[in-house]
């Protein structure tokens, strides 16, 4: 599902960007009104609808593989464990001040909390899901057959299931707002780290980045440098801008601009040479290394999930692949993805992104702006260096 999701999510996000419409002079074609304007929105938020919903996904799917018998059972039971863990942490967030009339005070960090299912909970990510998915799994193994006294027989066996989902998941969902805040607190100040080490800290912010991929915590990671003063302040056009993505785009539509920012774009650049080249060439390396009688079967999966990376930067379902078969590898390719941040920093590469480093954002924010403003040319010996790694 992944592949397709992340294209459709790759070019309607591309042609909905108002910077990247106005740069381009597509005003005339991509406006609001316009079918084709409406068609994107629809493909960006079709994409989008699936990889803003991944933890409930993954928690459904996690409790359908886990599962030993019942596998229907279990994958409701994830779903109101999720439902239940979520609603729980904001029902105490809202006990201890976090959250008052539905605002966020300052009592939490910025990015700390979000709105998943309309609920606003912690951020945790797909981490999240998986917890209700696996525990949810543990539950329908373990009183799929439980038998009760008589007078409750009507709730034994297959729906005791989703009753005792109920009870852990409250439990669950007390103990992720104790205990989840102290991890978030760890990544902010892996951020800190990264903004006063230069070089050594690109690299960091890369290994980081990814590193956080399995439990969809990257997003708690990179948004501040993206968004905020953690990422850099400028003056361009006479207003000053923070964050490194707002100071690109700014500079994309400044006329003035005669050279993007490399210190913005060292967190923004760095996943081209592994998007484009490195897991594209892991992907063919998995398709070589196959049996002979798998290769038809897996070459399908390989070739879909590689050309996604290659054209959206969507790299999620060419990681998931091999991060739980394989976790050595996904351990090199973290350090590979740290490195690629620190060699595009060094080199002064400077190519901005929307959301993902592929082939339509290198071309439109690489490509198009040209050679002198982007240093996009030094690039491509970078990710055919990647491919080969």
């Amino acid at each position: 599902m992944l592949p397709f999701a992340g294209i459709l999510l790759g070019i309607g996000s591309s042609f909905t960007n108002e910077t990247t419409i106005a740069t381009y002079g597509l005003t005339g074609v991509l406006h609001q009104g316009t079918f084709l304007f409406g068609l994107m929105q629809m493909l960006a938020g079709a994409g989008n609808a699936i990889f803003g919903n991944l933890a409930l996904i993954f928690a459904l799917a996690v409790a359908m593989g886990m599962a030993k018998k019942e596998k229907g059972v279990a994958v409701m039971s994830a779903g109101i464990y999720y439902v239940i863990m979520l609603t729980t942490i904001n029902v105490l967030l809202n006990l201890n001040g976090s959250i008052v009339d539905g605002v966020i005070t300052d009592k939490v960090k910025d990015g700390a909390v979000t709105t998943m299912l309309g609920i606003q909970t912690l951020q945790m990510g797909v981490f999240g899901g998986i917890i209700a998915g696996l525990n949810a799994a543990i539950l329908c193994n373990k009183f799929y057959k439980t038998q009760l006294p008589d007078v409750l027989s009507f709730f034994a066996g297959t729906r005791f299931v989703p009753i005792v989902s109920m009870v852990f998941g409250i439990l669950m969902g007390a103990f992720m707002f104790v205990v989840w805040p102290f991890i978030q607190n760890a990544i902010y100040a892996l951020g800190g780290l990264v903004q006063a080490s230069g070089y050594f800290g690109t690299f960091i912010y890369g290994c980081i980045e990814r590193a956080l991929i399995p439990f969809g915590l990257h997003h708690i990671f990179y948004m501040p440098f993206w968004q905020t003063g953690v990422g850099g302040s400028m003056e361009i056009g006479g207003q000053m801008v923070q964050g490194a993505q707002n100071i690109f785009f700014a500079q994309l539509a400044d006329p003035n601009t005669t050279k993007f920012s490399v210190e913005a774009c060292r967190f923004l650049t760095g996943k081209y040479p592994f998007m484009m080249g490195g897991l594209p060439g892991a992907a063919l390396a998995m398709y070589a290394t196959a049996r002979p009688e798998k290769r038809k079967q897996v070459g399908s999966l390989l070739f879909s999930v590689a050309l996604t990376s290659f054209i959206t930067g969507i790299t999620e379902p060419i990681e998931f692949t091999f991060l739980f078969l394989a976790p050595a590898l996904f351990a090199i390719h973290v350090g590979f993805a740290g490195l690629a941040f620190a060699t595009c920093h060094i080199l002064k590469i400077c190519v901005g992104t929307t959301f993902s480093d592929g082939l339509i954002d290198l071309i439109l924010y690489g490509v198009l702006p040209g050679q002198a403003k982007s240093n996009w040319l030094m690039l491509l010996p970078v990710i055919a260096v990647y491919f080969v790694l």
